[in-house]
């Protein structure tokens, strides 16, 4: 009787947990629909960036010719920036100061390339699920979620066109579901004539006059050697930890990325300054989390719930030589 009463339960609890398993893998379909389109489109739009309560407006265009993706994002609104990536090479362009930044950067990410390519490890930290159909940007949209299982991360919910499977909004969500960031596409075109020229930055010709500052980062292994990372976050995985130098320091500073695949931490260490500000700050989506380490900054930052980035930093220590 017992056995036949625990059999019953586990198939009653495996065909409760079937309708959730199809929730998330059409949830996984569509997020990786994202991946694909992301990379591989032709677009050209506006969207809009909202954060604690600031609006900022930028025009991209993107084009993958013979294998190549070539990307330019100009914003709109306060002073003129200018970014223009060309596979894993960036180039910022900053009139007003009359500067130039050159770096390499393989793990950034942005609008609407938002998603890692890895998606596999979400669902066990993310409950994942499909929404209703809704409309963005004069397009049919496809809405899912995805609810954190736990306090370390933010939920997010995004809208997919239909049609070509391109992020064409997506808000992050706090602890009592308030959107918090949000990027939306107000106007855009997906495929169409985009030509090299619509590529180029219109600062080009007058940036020969300007300084420019190249960003050296370079796989570091004494930088891992040297500091212990006691806190292991669920689900969060080292993508890159390199050296570089900063526009105002010489000397070679050391920062390490992890992301679940969705949201990513970063970690800068860095010489102290004599007068370091430490502590938490918060703007918006974005926390902050210092602390001095000897003669050593340890600046911690991301898209995560501030405990997150303070059980992390308070984790990092220098090893013991």
């Amino acid at each position: 009787m017992k056995r036949s009463l625990l059999r019953s339960a586990c198939c009653l609890a495996f065909i409760l947990s079937l309708p959730v398993q199809a929730q998330q893998q059409d949830g996984l379909y569509w997020l990786g629909r994202v991946v694909s389109a992301a990379h591989k489109l032709n677009y050209s739009g506006t969207f809009v960036y909202r954060n604690h309560g600031q609006e900022e407006t930028s025009r991209i265009t993107h084009l993958v010719d013979a294998g190549n993706e070539i990307e330019r994002l100009e914003v709109l609104d306060g002073s003129p920036r200018e970014v223009i990536r060309n596979n894993d090479e960036v180039r910022c362009y900053l009139p007003d100061s009359r500067v130039l930044i050159v770096e390499k950067r393989s793990h950034g990410r942005t609008f609407p390339a938002l998603l890692s390519a890895s998606l596999g490890g979400l669902a066990e930290h993310y409950s994942i699920r499909k929404g209703p159909i809704s409309r963005v940007a004069e397009r049919e949209s496809q809405m899912v979620f995805l609810e954190p299982k736990d306090d370390l991360r933010y939920g997010q919910q995004l809208w997919v066109d239909v049609n070509t499977g391109l992020l064409l909004k997506v808000g992050m969500m706090n602890e009592r579901n308030q959107a918090i960031e949000t990027f939306a596409f107000t106007q855009l075109q997906i495929g169409g004539n985009i030509q090299r020229e619509m590529l180029k930055s219109k600062f080009l010709a007058q940036s020969k006059n300007w300084r420019v500052h190249y960003v050296r980062a370079t796989p570091s292994r004494a930088e891992d050697a040297a500091w212990l990372f006691k806190v292991q976050l669920p689900g969060f995985r080292k993508l890159a930890g390199m050296s570089y130098q900063s526009p105002s320091d010489s000397a070679a500073n050391f920062h390490v990325v992890f992301s679940d695949g969705l949201a990513a931490i970063s970690v800068f260490i860095e010489t102290l300054p004599e007068k370091p500000e430490l502590g938490a700050l918060s703007m918006g989506a974005i926390n902050v989390y210092r602390r001095a380490v000897g003669k050593n900054l340890l600046v911690v930052m991301g898209e995560v719930p501030q405990a997150t980035l303070k059980k992390l930093g308070d984790g990092i220590e220098p090893k013991e030589k």
